[in-house]
């Protein structure tokens, strides 16, 4: 059985769904939409240039959930996901899923997003089987840090590895489809890297190498 990894944001839907988490938690009270959406993009445009620190964003992103229990999360989650993600994932993307699971490979999502996110969104895309950042508890809610290696860059392939061990799992036959040049990491270490949408370090790279690129819509 061979791995199909997918990342989540922008891969497997048109849009970042940290991004989109935050303008609903301006549209929830939580925060002032026009200040605090004005930082989550500068952060956003350090990311897509390869300069973000994740853990900056991340601070910067859960600090509006402190207090909060997965379960009130959880259920805010859950409509929004059905209003604002379902309509933007890809079609090709639900193709390529349905493909790798009749191949009968295993499917995992990997993703620098919160768990709190991409558990559901990877859930209505029929995959149980995700790698995410993970986020302190303390007392029964969120604290707004995280927990372990986060799933960014290199970090994907730490968290990762310790997955395929846990799993008894290894790359061989692997693929792995993404969008960002902060992946390019993990691309490098698959059999099959796809590449999805591609920026513009990303879409040069494959370019160079001969990996196959995909305009998926």
């Amino acid at each position: 059985m061979a791995l199909a990894i997918f990342d989540l944001d922008e891969t497997l839907i048109h849009g970042d769904c940290a991004t989109l988490w935050s303008e609903q938690m301006g549209r929830l009270g939580w925060v002032d939409p026009e200040s605090f959406m004005r930082r989550n993009n500068e952060l956003m445009d350090a990311y897509s240039h390869g300069k973000l620190r994740m853990e900056a964003y991340m601070d910067f992103s859960l600090e509006p959930m402190i207090g909060r229990t997965p379960e009130e999360i959880e259920h805010l989650v859950a409509p929004w996901v059905e209003d604002f993600i379902e309509p933007i994932i890809f079609s090709d993307a639900t193709k390529a899923i349905a493909e790798h699971r009749k191949a009968g490979d295993r499917i995992l999502v990997i993703s620098a997003s919160g768990t709190h996110l991409v558990k559901p969104i990877a859930e209505r895309l029929g995959i149980d089987e995700i790698l995410a950042i993970e986020l302190e508890l303390t007392h029964g809610v969120y604290s707004g840090k995280t927990v372990g290696t986060l799933t960014y860059r290199e970090g994907k392939i730490t968290r990762l590895l310790d997955w395929l061990d846990a799993e008894e799992e290894n790359l061989e036959g692997a693929s792995f489809y993404s969008d960002s040049r902060n992946d390019l990491p993990l691309l490098q270490r698959v059999d099959f890297p796809h590449v999805v949408n591609p920026d513009p370090v990303l879409k040069a790279h494959a370019e160079s190498v001969g990996w196959p690129i995909h305009t998926w819509k």
